[in-house]
């Protein structure tokens, strides 16, 4: 039984509401996209707090919302809006060696949620769960993606593309992990983003 009362509960089954929380997670990707990123060799692809922002948008919102909010920061983003890594926008980011790891950020928002909300009902919001998912979905999107647009963009073959993105294996776990316990609190002050829907 949840101590928040049913006012004050997120589970909201409004569409606006939805959409609100959408447009606000978009946003909120945007802008740990600007942060400071940190250049890694010579390909171009830095480090960015943008996969942070994606795992915690998927460990909050679930699949669709997460999905929905990932692909509403791309599009703004190839049309022409400036929230990509280093102020970047328009179709021209589909020509760099990080085109890859942009474009899974969709489907990898979207395995998280599915995870992340599949444990959170039945383990509750424990933060290594959450984890869990998070670094998954990194495991089975975000990089073999990032993998796959090295080789292309940058014309590696697919094991020195694999050895490129072993550089940013660390700061992934760690940004899994810093998302997972920020999402853990956010579900205990909130359990309904939870709830069936």
């Amino acid at each position: 039984m949840s101590d928040v009362p049913a006012a004050a509960s997120p589970r909201a089954e409004s569409p606006v509401y939805d959409l609100a929380l959408v447009a606000v997670f978009a946003g909120l990707i945007a802008a740990f996209a600007l942060a400071p990123a940190i250049p890694v060799g010579a390909l171009g692809v830095p480090i960015t707090l943008q996969t942070f922002a994606v795992a915690l948008t998927g460990m909050i919102l679930g699949p669709w919302r997460g999905f929905l909010a990932t692909t509403l920061y791309l599009v703004a983003g190839l049309a022409g809006l400036p929230v990509f890594a280093g102020g970047a926008a328009g179709l021209g980011v589909l020509a760099r060696p990080s085109v890859g790891y942009l474009l899974s950020f969709p489907a990898a928002a979207a395995l998280t949620g599915f995870a992340s909300y599949a444990l959170l009902r039945r383990f509750g919001p424990r933060w290594y769960w959450l984890f869990a998912a998070g670094l998954a979905s990194s495991l089975l999107l975000v990089h073999p993606a990032g993998i796959a647009g090295l080789a292309l963009v940058a014309r590696l073959d697919v094991p020195a593309a694999a050895v490129v993105d072993l550089a940013y294996w660390p700061g992934d776990v760690l940004k899994n992990l810093a998302a997972a316990l920020v999402a853990a609190l956010v579900h205990k002050a909130f359990p309904g983003l939870a709830g069936r829907r």
